[in-house]
């Protein structure tokens, strides 16, 4: 089972479904169905394993379109608005990948909490 990692324990992880965006894979991308575990700060000696979520849906967006993220999807994030979504990324990654890459929207439900 693959790891999915956060930074933080955003609100959005108290709910049943929530969503995630993350650049796809390089070894292999996120799947439908697939079951992940949760963790906050895997990195670190405070490591904190949250449960287990399957991916329901998933979805290829590109940022800097039509389709891209709208507003009610980055508040869903935990972020203000779009460009508060943007702004962190710009912020976390090489400015090549925000623009060049596509994104993954997850869709995950928790199926066991630890």
């Amino acid at each position: 089972m693959r790891i999915l990692r956060f930074g933080k324990h955003w609100l959005k992880l108290d709910q049943h479904e929530f969503t995630t965006f993350r650049f796809p894979r390089k070894d292999k991308d996120w799947e439908d169905k697939e079951l992940v575990q949760i963790v906050l700060q895997s990195r670190s000696k405070n490591r904190i394993v949250l449960g287990v979520a399957q991916i329901v849906s998933k979805e290829r967006r590109v940022l800097f379109s039509p389709f891209g993220i709208s507003d009610e999807e980055a508040i869903a994030d935990g972020f203000w608005n779009s460009i508060d979504m943007i702004d962190w990324l710009k912020k976390t990654y090489p400015r090549e990948r925000i623009w060049l890459n596509p994104l993954n929207k997850l869709t995950l439900r928790w199926i066991k909490g630890e």
